[in-house]
């Protein structure tokens, strides 16, 4: 565990252990996770189907609670849902009778905030993620890649410190895929949050991410942290250069050519 000088990390996951009932016995689906994300960090996290990827997610949404082992944010205990954390998942999750522009104004309203102003960060926001002109729009008008924009925009309108995303760009076609990756780094660039990014994609995993952290399966753990030394902004040009091609590989290696515990 690193230690804690100067500026406490905005999460901390320490000795984390998570156990699930299995027809009788019992499935270890994390085993002894540490993880420290600073604060306005983009961190994602990759690796094999099992690895535990979106049982930890949960866990520091407050969705679930490890068996052993605790997650903070900002140094306090994670004991259920809060608002400073805004979760997207891979569905949209958007009500089907509301408007773009209401669907980003409900968490607001559901706060108490004034009528004014949640027109106003509502517009700031949908603005953002480009959806100018399907503000009064229902979300069966919406493509897939739209509805993840809208999303996107509900979740920081409600200003929370962390963003959760449980691989929310994983249905989508490989094009839309690419630009909603350039969208939610220019919202993130625009309007600094902590995020930590859930991702089978290993590309996306290194073109989004200030780290990356690898995990591995059975029992689910963290297999290695791999800096990302690119520059932001990630354009074309970094994605087609020899230090993205040289970075994707060795995360490729990491997730799909595992070596044993003590063998690494």
């Amino acid at each position: 565990m690193t230690e804690q000088t100067g500026t406490a990390p905005r999460i901390s996951v320490r000795g984390v252990r998570k156990v699930f009932p299995l027809k009788g016995e019992e499935f270890v689906a994390l085993n002894g996770v540490d993880l420290e994300i600073a604060d306005n960090e983009f961190v994602t996290v990759v690796g094999p189907s099992g690895c535990g990827k979106s049982t930890l997610l949960n866990i520091l949404a407050g969705l679930d609670s490890p068996t052993s082992g605790e997650a903070l944010v900002g140094g306090a205990a994670v004991n259920g849902p809060g608002p400073e954390r805004g979760v997207i998942f891979q569905q949209y999750a958007l009500f089907p009778w509301l408007t773009v522009r209401k669907n980003v104004e409900f968490g607001l309203k559901t706060a108490g905030v004034g009528k004014a102003e949640r027109r106003e960060r509502a517009e700031h926001f949908i603005s953002l993620v480009g959806l100018d002109q399907f503000a009064d729009a229902l979300p069966k008008m919406l493509s897939g890649g739209m509805k993840q924009r809208c999303a996107i925009a509900r979740a920081y309108a409600v200003n929370p410190e962390i963003l959760l995303m449980d691989e929310p760009f994983g249905a989508l076609d490989a094009l839309t895929r690419v630009k909603l990756q350039e969208q939610l780094l220019d919202t993130w660039s625009a309007e600094k949050r902590t995020v930590m990014f859930i991702t089978h994609d290993v590309d996306e995993a290194v073109i989004l991410g200030n780290r990356v952290v690898v995990m591995a399966a059975r029992p689910g753990r963290i297999f290695e942290v791999i800096d990302v030394d690119l520059p932001y902004p990630r354009t074309e040009e970094v994605r087609l250069s020899p230090e993205f091609s040289e970075l994707r590989n060795r995360v490729w290696t990491a997730v799909y050519h595992q070596s044993e515990p003590g063998e690494h």
